[in-house]
């Protein structure tokens, strides 16, 4: 505890000399923003109802490691009529060894965040919205140019129809930032990219003998601004403005409580605006088929492969279409111990028009250990591998993170981690490696 404490201290002072760090990035870059996956159809086993009832009665040893919280340590909350108000507040710093994603010259620099929260579920007995807010605030000490402030804020419902029959719901409204050096962000950006995201989506599901069928739609609009490039060109992001139109439908057959099979088909237009010569939009379809399990309680997951297709409305863009899978599965040896593995294929879209369609493979493995009820060490690789179609450019990245979380009581937890980025392409401009050392407080009230 006191050498946590000491490196607490020692990047926050550190902070406030005369030298943070871009966005954090996930070992896996997160599916979206944007659209660089199609969200298929989350997986629900055996057509369990968004989060119904998914604590009660369940001790916590048979939960996941990861969220896992034993009595004495879970989040107290606050009562507010019919609402149980959950607010966090997140405070740490960052070091990040290359900020700007080079690899030629490699500039380090430490970044504070604060990232404030509130969080709102209803308790009543039929129906359930769940309401988020938060403000993510990244401030550097060298590069100031690489500041920024997150601000979202979403919400869900489920409405019960009946015992077999329920809809959910979903929006989001954010203003959001693209970090330096990911797959997306403009070449040659020294500044993260803003954007505004709207998004929206519903679903009908509903549970038949040993079926649950699904079918539902989602929108999502973008509206870019502009960043900034190294000899201090401003580089306009409006051309990628547009929305994302989806529809899904899934059907589930459960074999036995223990085995499941799926089919589900998304397909989706992406009326982006480009430009009058070249358009970005295109329209595609991702098809899959499985099954979801659960081996006593050793291993749980779903597994699917199928079909993907995209077509561009830009005539020098070639369509991607091929073979395509996901794979979900969690072994767990021992209540202490949950060993995870995540592959998929997905089709994205760069944001150069000359970038094209980009057909990326990722596949990450990772473990969660609790070493104490209130110390969770976790660690996980992942491999990734973009093929860019229509321009002769193929990257592979590598990356790591390790972190450790140790929850001091039900108000305060600390948080240690080291991420690590290697991406490596065969036009050197692209390629780069990064080191991320964080160090985060939470208090949750």
């Amino acid at each position: 505890m006191g050498g946590a404490v000491a490196a607490s201290g020692t990047l926050l002072v550190a902070w406030l000399s005369p030298i943070a760090a871009q966005v954090v990035l996930p070992p896996m870059p997160p599916a979206n923003p944007p659209w660089s996956a199609l969200d298929v159809f989350d997986p629900l086993p055996f057509a369990r109802q968004w989060e119904r009832a998914t604590g009660d009665g369940t001790p916590p040893e048979d939960t996941p490691v990861k969220n896992r919280q034993h009595p004495g340590y879970e989040p107290v909350g606050g009562r507010l009529g019919a609402w149980m108000l959950h607010p966090s507040l997140t405070v740490g710093s960052v070091y990040d060894s290359n900020v700007f994603a080079s690899n030629l010259v490699q500039n380090s620099d430490l970044a504070l965040r604060v990232q404030p929260t509130l969080r709102a579920d209803t308790l009543w007995s039929k129906h359930a919205l769940s309401l988020q807010g938060d403000l993510r605030s990244v401030r550097h000490q060298r590069y100031s140019g690489l500041d920024y402030t997150d601000a979202s804020f979403r919400g869900r419902a489920r409405i019960d129809i009946s015992h077999a029959s329920v809809i959910l719901a979903n929006f989001r409204v954010a203003r959001l930032n693209e970090a330096v050096g990911s797959l997306s962000s403009p070449a040659g950006a020294v500044e993260p990219t803003p954007y505004d995201l709207y998004s929206g989506g519903a679903a009908y599901r509903h549970q038949f003998n040993r079926f649950t069928a699904s079918i539902g739609t989602r929108i999502e609009s973008f509206n870019f601004g502009t960043t900034r490039a190294q000899d201090g060109s401003i580089i306009d992001q409006s051309t990628r403005d547009g929305q994302v139109y989806v529809g899904h439908g899934r059907l589930d057959y459960a074999v036995s409580p223990k085995l499941g099979l799926f089919s589900a088909l998304e397909v989706n237009k992406r009326d982006i605006r480009g430009t009058p010569t070249v358009p970005l939009g295109s329209n595609g379809y991702w098809a899959l088929s499985g099954v979801n399990l659960e081996l006593s309680r050793l291993i749980t997951g779903e597994i699917g492969v199928g079909y993907a297709e995209q077509r561009f409305d830009a005539a020098t863009l070639p369509p991607i279409s091929g073979p395509s899978y996901r794979a979900m599965l969690t072994w767990s040896p021992t209540r202490m111990i949950d060993v995870f593995m995540k592959a998929e294929r997905i089709v994205t879209q760069a944001s150069d028009t000359d970038a094209s369609g980009i057909r990326a493979d990722a596949i990450q493995l990772g473990i969660d250990y609790e070493f104490r009820r209130n110390v969770v060490l976790s660690l996980s690789g992942t491999y990734e591998k973009d093929r860019f179609i229509g321009r002769d450019r193929v990257d592979t990245v590598y990356s790591s993170l390790a972190e450790a979380r140790y929850l001091l009581n039900r108000t305060y937890s600390l948080s240690l981690q080291h991420r690590y980025i290697q991406r490596n392409s065969n036009i050197p401009a692209f390629s780069y490696d990064k080191h991320e050392v964080g160090i985060d407080v939470t208090a949750r009230f």
